[in-house]
Formats: C-alpha cells, structure tokens, sequence
C-alpha cells in the first residue's frame, strides 16, 4: 500500500511538471517537486571545483554571457561539433573546467532525478553559486529554461560585445537585446575576475599605446613586455583586475579610475557621459554595484528562453538528444553486425 501510495505521488509530481512545463512559465520552485535535490548538488559540485580552481566563476559567467546575448539563456554555447558555438572566436577561450563542471553536475542531476532539468537551468545556477563562493552577490532565478535544439548561428555568435569597441557601440550592442545602459556597466563589471589573452588587449599597446581611452604608461609597458614572450599567440594569460583577481569586488572600477582597464570596452566606460557617472559610484560604493549586478543577471538570464514544449532536456550538454539517438542506433548496429558475424 505504501509503495503504491509512493508511486502515486511520484506520478501526480511528473504530471504537475508536466502542465507546468507546459505553460511555459518560469518559477524559482519549477524542480521542487521533480527534483528536490537540485540546489544541493549544484552547490556541492561548485564548491569542490571552486576549492580547486578559483578561475571557475569568471569561466562560468563568461559562458553564461556567451550563451544568453546571442539567442538566448539555451545552453546552446556547450554544444560541441561542428558548426557550434565553441569554434567561434569569442569561444574558443571558454574554459573547459567550466564547460565539464556542467556536464558533470548534469549527469549527478539526472542520476538522482531522472531528465528533468535543463543544462540552461543547471548553467544559470552553477555560475550564481560559483558568483557567491567567489565574494559577489547572489541574484535571483527562476527555473524551467530548455535547452536549444541547434547552435547560435555565426551572425548571431557575432553579435557578443567585442573587447575594443567603444562605448557608443556598446550601448548600441546591449541595447539591441533589451539591455540597458544600468546592465551595461553593472555587467562589465563582471571583469573584476578572471583573465583575459593577449591577442584580445593587444590595441591597448600597439603599435602604440591607446590614448583613446588612455591607458596609463606603466600599465601598457608591463602589457607590451608581458606579451612580447605571447608565442604562440594566445598562451599567455592577464589578469582582467590588477587588484584583486581572484575576488568578485568593485576594484574594477578602481582600475578603471588609474587607467588599467584592461580592454578598451571597459576603460572607456569611465570616460564617456553617459556612463561615467554609475562607474564612478560602483567604485565609491560596492553595495551598490552588487545590487545592480545582481538585477541585471537576473535580467540577462531570462533573455529569449525556451520554455514549455520548446527545445528540450538534453542527455548530454554536449550534445542534442537527436545526435545522440543517432549515435546509440548506429553503434547498436554495428554490435548486431559483429554479433551475427
């Protein structure tokens, strides 16, 4: 009697998620009943892999930016293969311990609840953990994304901000996906972690140094000598915040005060009205700033999601359900050919 008591409510759980996937709406208890469990395994597996590697964060929310402002929050930018995301330029340094960690809390995910969560759900929340382990805020999210069927397209993948454009150009490019000038500068703010290779700041020293926005004189020549020894380009690494690196803080927008933005998307922030002001304040409060980031992870998060019917729960954040079919049939067959061999 208990157990078919047990399966009933199973069954009444599979049949909630079921209407409630199909409303297509998002919820911060979307999981609760399908899969209780979810938060606390996404938090262990974050916290070991940030206990190892403190870059994970910076890695986690870069890929998350990467996947939201092409087609939306997907998790079409972890589709590998080709034709994906991950070959384009603005990809190709995403960092695999970031890339694994979402496959590997999909797969304890799944073990525990069956396919029922999304790797655009596990995505969001294993960087809003890693964000919070790493000293930042922590932002709100509402669950029940699915995931795409098919990598953004090159023209898409091209739209991602470029670390040399100027800021004209960025609030153009953020506006264009519903951000605002708030999210552009609270956003940017992300670089307080993390590093970034030579080839992407190389205009701030070269052929001489940037005077537009300037770069202050010390700073470029450390970049120039550190990056004269960049063989074969790209191999070496700087940090995006000279301060404090490793730690989600407002030192950034001290950087920027000392002209040692790192990129000239994120120096020029301080020098143009219309975002001089706001990042100015997040230097002065960081209370501040860690408000407005965390709304605006929140806002960026849910930008053109799947949900209901749409896409699908992948099996593998690596690859589409489809191919993966594929896969299993084909090596199915080659197994029946060799067994009647």
């Amino acid at each position: 009697m208990a157990s078919r008591a047990a399966a009933a409510i199973a069954v009444l759980a599979l049949v909630c998620a079921a209407v409630h996937s199909s409303e297509g709406q998002l919820s911060p208890n979307f999981h609760a009943a399908t899969c209780p469990d979810l938060e606390r395994i996404v938090e262990f597996h974050v916290a070991e892999t940030f206990r190892r590697d403190v870059g994970v964060a910076p890695a986690l929310i870069r890929i998350l930016f990467h996947d939201c402002f092409p087609q939306g929050c997907d998790a079409s930018v972890l589709l590998k293969g080709a034709g994906s995301e991950l070959n384009e330029i603005p990809n190709q340094t995403l960092r695999p311990v970031a890339l694994d960690l979402i496959e590997r809390i999909r797969a304890a995910v799944h073990r525990a609840c069956g396919p029922t969560v999304s790797c655009a759900d596990i995505t969001v929340l294993a960087t809003r953990d890693s964000l919070v382990k790493a000293g930042g805020p922590s932002f709100d999210v509402a669950l029940g994304r699915r995931d795409g069927l098919a990598p953004a397209s090159s023209a898409l993948v091209g739209l991602l901000p470029a670390p040399f454009f100027d800021v004209p150009t960025l609030i153009s490019s953020f506006a264009n996906r519903s951000l605002d000038v708030a999210d552009l500068v609270s956003l940017s703010g992300a670089h307080t972690f993390g590093v970034a290779h030579c080839p992407a700041f190389e205009d701030r020293f070269k052929p001489v140094f940037d005077t537009n926005p300037a770069i202050d004189g010390k700073f470029a020549t450390a970049l120039r000598n550190k990056c004269a020894g960049d063989n074969p380009a790209g191999t070496l690494t700087q940090n995006l915040d000279v301060r404090t690196p490793d730690v989600f803080d407002n030192k950034y927008y001290f950087d920027l005060i000392a002209r040692q933005g790192l990129f000239k998307s994120d120096q020029g922030l301080i020098d143009h009205p219309t975002t001089k002001r706001m990042a100015t304040r997040f230097s002065l409060h960081q209370g501040a700033f860690f408000e407005q980031f965390a709304r605006s992870m929140t806002k960026m998060s849910n930008m053109d999601i799947l949900t209901g019917t749409k896409g699908e729960i992948r099996n593998n954040c690596a690859v589409p359900n489809r191919r993966v079919q594929d896969i299993e049939t084909a090596v199915a067959g080659d197994e029946g050919i060799a067994a009647d061999m």
